[in-house]
């Protein structure tokens, strides 16, 4: 058993999404969360950036004593992972893409056309199409970067016809095109926007890879016997800039879980 604290981290508030599924599946775990929402978006940024920006996080995260690393975003988990588990060799580190790409593989057939959308340096990296493919070959992706997503979900421009047309611009020739039945969300800020694209696209399955993700922590944890005993304290929520929005989306996903807010700049 161990009570220390999952160590949760995003670009920026995207990453929230996956708390309630972590929270659902691992009820006596306490969460310490930080979105890196000075410097978002990461998704335009080089991948040394990236990797840079991420070890200053996982730092901060194992100094507070975080006992494994969750990393809330495809952007990092397609980028720096090796350097993360290189500095951290005896440090559980979660990705978020491995678990998707698994489950992505063994829910879908060759009769699908799967979409993958998420930012320029995960669509770039491949990281996707490389890990399903490795685990089911006969499966059609097509992927597709949609960089202004991130920028106005950050900016809370989401119940909006500006978010609307945006999706549309990216989406509706990439689905038709590719006959696209299938899109998995290769973004954690897309959830935020899940209406909006069942909206826009109704006969679509949408994979939204925060679920997967709880479940492969929640593997992790009780293969290496590290199960929290008993609820500890509250969790904690850290950001580089404590925006309205970030704020606001926690009070909406915690609810009634006692909770802090904390700053901290690099």
């Amino acid at each position: 058993m161990d009570n220390r604290p999952l160590g949760v981290f995003d670009s920026g508030l995207g990453g929230l999404t996956c708390i309630e599924p972590l929270l659902q599946a691992l009820p006596n775990e306490r969460i310490l969360y930080f979105g890196d929402t000075a410097r978002t978006p990461y998704g335009s940024k080089s991948p040394e950036t990236i990797q840079a920006f991420s070890l200053q996080i996982a730092d901060h995260l194992v100094a507070q004593g975080a006992k494994v690393l969750v990393i809330a975003c495809n952007t990092i988990s397609s980028t720096a992972i090796p350097v993360l588990r290189e500095r951290y060799r005896d440090i559980p580190i979660i990705g978020i893409i491995q678990p998707a790409a698994s489950e992505i593989a063994r829910c879908c057939s060759a009769n699908h056309s799967i979409g993958i959308i998420g930012t320029k340096v995960t669509i770039q990296s491949r990281a996707y199409e490389e890990a399903i493919t490795e685990k089911n070959p006969d499966l059609k992706i097509h992927a597709k970067a949609c960089p202004a997503f991130v920028p106005l979900i950050e900016e809370g421009i989401i119940e909006n016809e500006i978010m609307d047309l945006t999706v549309h611009h990216y989406l509706d020739d990439f689905i038709r095109y590719h006959e696209i039945d299938t899109l998995a969300l290769g973004c954690t800020h897309y959830p935020l926007i899940l209406e909006n694209l069942i909206k826009a696209y109704p006969q679509l399955q949408i994979i939204d890879p925060s679920r997967t993700l709880a479940e492969a922590v929640k593997e992790t944890l009780e293969q290496r016997d590290m199960l929290a005993e008993e609820p500890g304290g509250p969790n904690v929520f850290g950001a580089s800039d404590l925006s309205e929005n970030f704020v606001n989306l926690i009070h909406r996903i915690i609810k009634n879980r006692d909770f802090k807010i904390t700053l901290r700049k690099f």
